[in-house]
C-alpha cells in the first residue's frame, strides 16, 4: 500500500471474498465490527501495556527512524478472526505503520500461512506487537474453537452457539470471533430477552408463575427462554408457550425424547459438557442450538507469532 493510510477496517476490507473464494470462504463474510466498537477496547489495552514511561526496551534499543517489515505469521492450523484489533494496535501506536492482509478474518490456516504484512517504523511496530497478537490469538482461538464445534455437527440442523460466558470487556469482540469460526451467538446481554433459569423458578415457586411473571413484565417483542432440568418441567413449559427451552445436561436420548415432547413449538437448546467429540451425538438429537460457554471463557489461543522480514 502507499499513500494516505487506511483504517484497519477498509485494508482488510480491500481483501474481500471473490466468488472462486467462497467454498473456503468460512467467516469471510461476517460484517466486521465499526472502528468505533474497537478503538477504544485497543486503546484501553495499549494504555495499560505502556503504563508510565512507554517502551523502555524498544526506545533504548531501537534507532527513531529505523523501518522495519514483520509477518504475523501462523503457528498452527485454525481460523483467523480479530485482525481489525490487532491493525488498531499498531496504527494508534504510529499511524504511518502500513498493513497487508493476505488472510482475511474467517480464512482458514495452515502452519506457516502468512496472516499479513506489517511495515514502517520499526520503534512502533514493536511497541504494538504484544497487544496486536495477544488480540489476534485470542480471537482466532475462539474462532478456531467455534469452527471444530461447527464442522462436528456439520450435516444436521444444529448450530453452535455462545453464551453471557465472556471475558468482561470483550463480549462484542468474542461474539464477533464466535460469528467469524461459524457460529451464532445467544444474547448480548440481560436486556435481549428473558432466560429464566434454575434459581429464578425457585425464588418464583414455580415454572409457571416465573413465566407468567416475565410474560407481564416485558413487552410483546421480547422472547421468553426457560431452562429445564426434567421432562416434566419441559411438558409445563409447552403449556406455558415458552419460545425457546434451554435442556440443561441432557444426555443425547433424554434429549431426542424432548426435542419429540416440544414438537416444533419452540427452539430447542442443548447445553453442558458439549465437546467437538460429545457435539455430533448432541446435535443428532434434533435440537436446535448448541449452546457451549467454554467457547468464549476457557478457548485456548491460536499460536500466531510476528516475524521479522528484513534482510
Amino acid at each position: 500500500m502507499s499513500g494516505k493510510p487506511l483504517s484497519p477496517v477498509v485494508v482488510q476490507a480491500r481483501r474481500s471474498v471473490g466468488p472462486a473464494d467462497k467454498a473456503d470462504a468460512g467467516g469471510t463474510n461476517i460484517p466486521p465490527l465499526p472502528a468505533i466498537m474497537i478503538e477504544p477496547t485497543v486503546r484501553a489495552a495499549l494504555l495499560e501495556d505502556l503504563g508510565r514511561a512507554g517502551d523502555l526496551t524498544t526506545d533504548s534499543i531501537v534507532p527513531a527512524g529505523e523501518r522495519t517489515t514483520c509477518a504475523l505469521v501462523a503457528r498452527q492450523p485454525g481460523v483467523v478472526a480479530g485482525l481489525d484489533f490487532a491493525l488498531w494496535a499498531f496504527r494508534l501506536i504510529d499511524p504511518r505503520i502500513e498493513i497487508d492482509v493476505v488472510l482475511p478474518d474467517g480464512k482458514r490456516l495452515k502452519p506457516g500461512d502468512v496472516i499479513a504484512t506489517v511495515s514502517g517504523p520499526a520503534r512502533g511496530i514493536l511497541t504494538a506487537e504484544r497487544v496486536a497478537l495477544n488480540f489476534l490469538s485470542h480471537l482466532s482461538g475462539v474462532a478456531s474453537a467455534t469452527r471444530g464445534i461447527a464442522d462436528a455437527i456439520a450435516g444436521t440442523k444444529a448450530q453452535v452457539c455462545c453464551t453471557r460466558k465472556t471475558m468482561p470487556g470483550l463480549r462484542a469482540a468474542q461474539k464477533y470471533a464466535i460469528r467469524v469460526g461459524g457460529g451464532s451467538n445467544h444474547r448480548f446481554g440481560l436486556d435481549d430477552a428473558v432466560l429464566i433459569k434454575d434459581n429464578h423458578v425457585a425464588i418464583a415457586g414455580g415454572v409457571k408463575p416465573a413465566v407468567e411473571r416475565a410474560r407481564a413484565g416485558v413487552g410483546h417483542l421480547v422472547k421468553i427462554e426457560l431452562e429445564v432440568d426434567t421432562l416434566e418441567q419441559l411438558r409445563e413449559a409447552m403449556e406455558l408457550r415458552v419460545d425457546a427451552v434451554l435442556l440443561d445436561n441432557m444426555g443425547p436420548d433424554l434429549l431426542r425424547e424432548a426435542v419429540s415432547i416440544v414438537g416444533g413449538r419452540a427452539i430447542t437448546e442443548a447445553s453442558g459438557r458439549i465437546r467437538p467429540e460429545t457435539a455430533p451425538a448432541i446435535a443428532a438429537s434434533g435440537v436446535d442450538l448448541l449452546s457451549v460457554g467454554w467457547l468464549t471463557h476457557s478457548a485456548q489461543v491460536l499460536d500466531i507469532g510476528l516475524d521479522h522480514r528484513d534482510g
